[in-house]
């Protein structure tokens, strides 16, 4: 099977990047079903690089129907270590203005329907979660932007990115209540994929494309559909540059991260009282362990 050390999680404009070479298409089937879509494996930087669009090629897919945890076992079963999520964001602060890059460090979890973990039937696990992103990754992600010097954008390193179920948006009382927290986006998926990277021991940040203001802005009654659409393209482009500007530096310089061993001491079920199908259903994430 085709083999990646990193992988990247957002929309299918990502990897249509003239620089990704020898692509091929990595079909995958996980104990939790089938991902969104196939993984697009390519050399990016001298490097091999899987990426895998969150919503499927076609945008089909519902937020609250995203498979999380095929998506996550999916990038472990091509051996990913670092995953970077590209994601569309509303911002919450009126200095993280549209097309502004976020790479936040906290997140706030407001999801109802989502299945955040891949242990249970028999066995218990609880990670670390204090710091959800990586913060090795996070800075060399965050030193990619800084170094390209981007037009039209600021980058805000850190803040709190708040994962709401959807697929409506906030409602203004909502919207000055995540406000008051201090937070400092608002998105709709990136915390299950952290707290299931997270577990599968991979190393995991947020690239967060600002798109428009929350409904808290005075001026987001004015903001159309072709304001927000011109700028998740323009977004698109700059996260191009952005994804491969961190590919060349992960590869020149491999971060530590915690996440790499979240699981040493998670496991509270001695592994001698687990059942042999679910061992095998969790083998990709225990074979350390065991």
């Amino acid at each position: 099977m085709a083999q990646a050390k990193i992988g990247i999680i957002g929309g299918s404009g990502l990897y249509k990047m003239d620089a990704l070479k020898d692509i091929e298409e990595v079909i995958l089937e996980t104990p939790f079903g089938s991902p969104s879509d196939a993984a697009i494996v390519g050399t990016l930087e001298g490097t091999r690089v899987a990426f895998l669009p969150r919503h499927g090629r076609n945008h089909h897919l519902l937020p609250s129907q995203l498979p999380f945890r095929a998506n996550i076992h999916a990038m472990k079963q091509l051996g990913v270590e670092y995953i970077i999520s590209a994601s569309a964001v509303g911002s919450l602060k009126e200095e993280a203005k549209p097309l502004d890059m976020v790479v936040p460090d906290q997140f706030i979890d407001r999801t109802k329907n989502r299945i955040s973990t891949f242990f249970g039937e028999g066995i218990v696990a609880h990670i670390a979660f204090g710091d959800p992103v990586c913060h090795n990754l996070a800075a060399t992600l965050a030193d990619a932007v800084a170094s390209l010097e981007l037009p039209d954008v600021t980058l805000h390193r850190g803040g709190t990115y708040v994962c709401m179920e959807g697929p409506a948006f906030s409602t203004k009382a909502e919207s000055n209540l995540y406000r008051s927290w201090g937070a400092t986006v608002i998105g709709m998926t990136n915390l299950p994929e952290a707290k299931l990277a997270r577990e599968a021991e991979i190393a995991y940040a947020t690239l967060a494309l600002v798109t428009d203001y929350d409904c808290w802005h005075p001026d987001h009654d004015s903001v159309t559909v072709d304001m927000v659409v011109a700028n998740l393209q323009r977004n698109a482009t700059n996260a191009q540059k952005v994804i491969q500007e961190t590919v060349r530096r992960l590869s020149k310089n491999p971060p530590t991260s915690m996440a790499h061993s979240a699981l040493k001491y998670a496991i509270l079920t001695p592994l001698d009282k687990v059942s042999a199908a679910t061992k095998e259903k969790l083998g990709l994430l225990l074979k350390k362990y065991l």
